[in-house]
């Protein structure tokens, strides 16, 4: 019998200074299973702890000491990227495109149907999800490239560009046999299965292909 798939922990964040809304927004999410925790403010917010689990914000416009949308630009510089869901009730088509341009899932103006703000937090939950698997990912891959050797290192972009060993080897001035062992030894480190693995690996790392050489025999 296959055991059953245990499901991803996911938090939900609230920050609204009307006490009514806060406890609304909790009821509703609760109904769908969702866990929600509630702050007043924006600096109640950075001041609690922020599992290492899919989470959004939900977020009002409106806050005193700082507006929504500024409390969002900050969360930017600071690195904090968590999908942000505004709601309002004094939102205009300017602000709703601004907040929307430095990332926000939704912008939803009160009174808004219940299942718009499930939905929106669905999706931005489902955002941070991915994120999340992609860095962690990327970090795997990171440690992995750490592992390889300096001609390892030069190695893996001549290979990713579809050189062939010999090609390789007149590159790096070393017998075609070394280059052998130095893709071998790569491959390994990597735990790539095929070349097409390896150039996945290394687009998501960032790493480029390396470019032909000029031939230094045509006229210039």
């Amino acid at each position: 019998m296959t055991p059953l798939t245990k499901p991803v922990r996911s938090l939900v964040f609230v920050v609204d200074d009307d006490p009514s809304i806060r406890d609304s927004i909790e009821r509703l999410l609760g109904t769908v299973g969702l866990p929600v925790k509630a702050f007043r403010s924006p600096f109640e917010f950075l001041a609690g702890d922020r599992p290492e689990e899919p989470s959004c914000l939900v977020l009002d416009v409106r806050l005193p000491g700082i507006s929504g949308i500024d409390f969002q630009r900050e969360l930017n510089k600071a690195n904090i990227r968590i999908p942000i869901i505004f709601i309002t009730a004094h939102g205009d088509v300017p602000m709703s495109v601004k907040a929307m341009k430095a990332g926000a899932v939704e912008f939803l103006i009160k009174p808004f149907h219940d299942q718009d703000l499930i939905d929106a937090v669905q999706t931005a939950l489902e955002k941070d999800r991915v994120r999340r698997l992609w860095e962690a990912e990327v970090a795997e891959l990171q440690q992995r490239l750490r592992t390889l050797t300096p001609r390892e290192n030069e190695v893996l972009p001549l290979l990713i560009s579809g050189r062939l060993n010999k090609q390789i080897a007149a590159e790096i001035h070393a017998s075609e046999a070394t280059v052998k062992v130095h893709r071998s030894q790569l491959m390994r480190k990597m735990e790539a299965k095929s070349l097409p693995d390896l150039v996945r690996m290394a687009e998501k790392l960032g790493i480029s292909a390396a470019t032909p050489k000029a031939d230094s025999s045509l006229p210039k």
